[in-house]
């Protein structure tokens, strides 16, 4: 059962085209738009300025909410990719985040789904493409396939989530992280300081101790997965405890799943992910940086090349009135599956299964019920805080 290449999926038309709302996906949202120069005419005056390229329609498909409202709850697919340069290949979602934000508007759920997870990907007869069993993360290639790109490769995985809950959970608005332009983002806030919780090796970035310059410390397998260490390379390592993470140590740190220390591969790298979130939403919500305007102009600019919003027909003044109270502390971020393991093997691929309990979390966030799931998986909960 290989990976689904081919074929695009459709594309929904939403209505008008508003500006950038982003808080979420990358933690500069409505609260630093709001806050930024000290006034919402100065926010707004610099989203006019960069809005243009950031901000999509489509690419929900019919997992679009029916209306271009967010009255009530709120949930929205983040999904992160690799466009690397020097790749050639159709990206797949090496990261997929679902947001819940109750109607009360004063908290925000994340909840991972492993890319690994074994789905039904629906078929589209409108470009050919036949559907089939496989990997959740092949959802967004099969969509980005021909002339589908970003939009096709969303709204197929859109679909896909939402068919796991029986047609339930839709979406209200959609953004595609690429994680290679957090790096700007990061360098513009003047990094972001994380709690590391189990010693992470990097498969990625090492040093040659003969010539001292940066190096790939592994050879690695076609799969991405480590083949054997190179000699005289010594990877970058992020041993436990509190770090302050510069631009490039950022990026490595949450794109890290072969060499955790607790072994626990793409569960461990989603939940350092969870974690980086809220640690670039915590820095751009301190006060040297919301109170900077060069700051603020920096990392507006910098929002274009690391994140596409498709706000789904919703104006920019009603996302930042909505959501203008929210603050890091009001995040949970929750482990899917418990964080364990539930892996199936077919014809020589491994594959992880959902739990049952983590089909239902979504069924909660779509029916706006996910504090009565917390209460009742404590244990399900992960945190971003260590030893003071």
């Amino acid at each position: 059962m290989g990976p689904t290449t081919t074929g695009r999926t459709r594309r929904d038309r939403a209505g008008q085209r508003s500006p950038l709302w982003a808080r979420i996906a990358i933690g500069v949202g409505a609260l630093l738009m709001v806050l930024s120069g000290g006034s919402l005419i100065t926010g707004k005056l610099l989203l006019v300025r960069y809005a243009d390229g950031l901000t999509r329609d489509g690419g929900l498909g019919t997992a679009a909410t029916g209306h271009a409202s967010i009255k009530g709850p709120i949930n929205l697919l983040l999904v992160g990719i690799d466009e690397g340069s020097g790749r050639t290949d159709e990206p797949r979602a090496d990261s997929i985040i679902v947001a819940h934000i109750p109607a009360s508007h004063d908290a925000v759920y994340l909840a991972s789904v492993p890319r690994d997870s074994l789905v039904d990907i629906p078929p589209d007869s409108a470009t050919g493409y036949s559907g089939g069993k496989d990997k959740i993360n092949a959802a967004f290639q099969a969509g980005f396939h021909g002339k589908g790109g970003r939009d096709g490769g969303l709204a197929l995985l859109a679909e896909t989530i939402s068919n796991l809950t029986g047609g339930s959970l839709k979406f209200n608005g959609a953004a595609i992280v690429n994680f290679d332009g957090f790096k700007d983002l990061v360098k513009a806030i003047g990094g972001v300081r994380m709690y590391v919780d189990e010693k992470v090796t990097s498969v990625h970035i090492g040093t040659n101790v003969r010539t001292g310059k940066f190096e790939s410390p592994f050879v690695l397998h076609p799969d991405g997965t480590v083949a054997y260490q190179k000699p005289n390379v010594r990877p970058q390592v992020y041993n436990v405890g509190w770090h302050d993470l510069n631009d490039w140590q950022a990026l490595d740190y949450v794109r890290q799943r072969d060499l955790l220390a607790n072994g626990d591969s793409d569960y461990g790298r989603q939940r350092h992910q969870q974690q980086f979130l809220k640690a670039v939403l915590q820095k751009t919500a301190s006060t040297g940086v919301i109170t900077n305007p060069i700051t603020v102009n920096k990392v507006l600019k910098s929002v274009g090349k690391a994140v596409t919003f498709y706000n789904n027909g919703v104006s920019v003044a009603d996302w930042i009135f909505t959501l203008k109270n929210i603050r890091p502390d009001d995040m949970t971020m929750i482990r899917t599956n418990g964080g364990s393991f539930n892996s199936i093997n077919i014809d020589g691929v491994a594959y992880e299964q959902l739990l049952p309990d983590s089909v239902r979390l979504l069924r909660d966030m779509a029916a706006d019920d996910v504090p009565s799931f917390v209460s009742s998986h404590q244990s399900w909960i992960s945190t971003d805080t260590g030893p003071s």
